[in-house]
């Protein structure tokens, strides 16, 4: 799904030649650096640069990964997706399962004032809590955010930064790719989402990564109108690439007015917004959006 030539070719171009000491040339055809500059900046013969990028060389050393993440201008998260691409063919990191333990589920039940969400790396929300439910205006179980945000088009109004949001889910799922390159639910929902939008495709194209930390979020909830909220993820220390989300609102803003408002919600007569807290269990051969019951292990 993603590999190590591909991700210096778009780095490359992206490093504004003069920021890295090169002189202008008007008669420079290539967008950003050409291949024998960064060979050169970091220290590589041209030759094995070149092998890299055509995927014919494996296995560099640390200090060459290193060097080329210094000229390419790399942060931390791009670095660790730099070193992970080139680890691949040694070691490949088993997709993680979908089993929650019941004590995390629990803490879903201790947060009453927030929506709450358990998310894996796929994207998928294995678990929820009743305002997690009605803040999405449905059922927690078989929604994946990525689906819900770049394929479910009458859904899109809920996200006030829709834009940002889609560089946020696509660095996310580039990253995800990087760690997991043989899940293959994680190969078909990509795929998916490559088939059925077009700003999709364009973003995928970039190859830029992203971690999921906390951060601004902000929703257009069709009740209870625009939701500033704080988004907090907890890494869940024995279940890799899954976190906990909790979506808080600053003490005395029109955030916690509003969640309190949404707290009151009934539940709609046909059932889309389900009361308590949902949960479901996923296990590596179910598919992608099940559609069984909720259960709690």
């Amino acid at each position: 799904m993603d590999d190590l030539a591909g991700f210096l070719r778009t780095r490359r171009s992206r490093v504004d030649p003069a920021a890295a000491g090169i002189p202008a040339d008007s008669r420079r055809r290539v967008k950003g650096l050409r291949r024998e500059e960064v060979a050169h900046l970091s220290g590589v013969s041209v030759d094995y640069y070149v092998r890299l990028e055509q995927g014919r060389a494996t296995q560099p050393s640390e200090q060459v990964l290193d060097a080329l993440a210094r000229v390419l201008g790399l942060d931390d998260t791009e670095r660790g997706h730099l070193h992970r691409l080139a680890r691949q063919p040694r070691r490949r990191a088993k997709a993680p399962g979908g089993r929650i333990r019941p004590e995390v589920l629990r803490v879903l039940d201790l947060v009453a004032g927030a929506p709450a969400l358990i998310m894996d790396h796929r994207l998928d929300v294995l678990a929820g809590n009743r305002l997690a439910a009605l803040l999405f205006g449905r059922p927690i179980p078989g929604l994946n955010t990525a689906r819900h945000l770049f394929l479910e088009e009458a859904e899109r109004g809920l996200y006030a930064d829709w834009e940002a949001c889609t560089l946020d889910v696509v660095g996310h799922l580039r990253l995800a790719a990087g760690q997991y390159p043989d899940d293959p639910r994680l190969a078909s929902l990509i795929g998916e989402l490559a088939m059925g939008s077009e700003r999709f495709r364009r973003l995928w194209a970039r190859a830029d990564v992203r971690a999921r930390t906390h951060g601004r979020k902000s929703y257009r909830h069709p009740l209870v109108g625009v939701l500033d909220l704080h988004q907090e993820n907890f890494a869940l220390p024995d279940a890799p690439g899954m976190e906990l989300l909790v979506l808080s609102a600053p003490p005395g803003t029109p955030a916690e007015d509003g969640l309190r408002l949404l707290a009151s919600l009934d539940e709609p007569e046909d059932g889309r917004v389900g009361a308590g807290r949902t949960a479901c269990r996923r296990e590596e051969s179910a598919p992608a959006r099940p559609a069984g019951a909720p259960v709690r292990e």
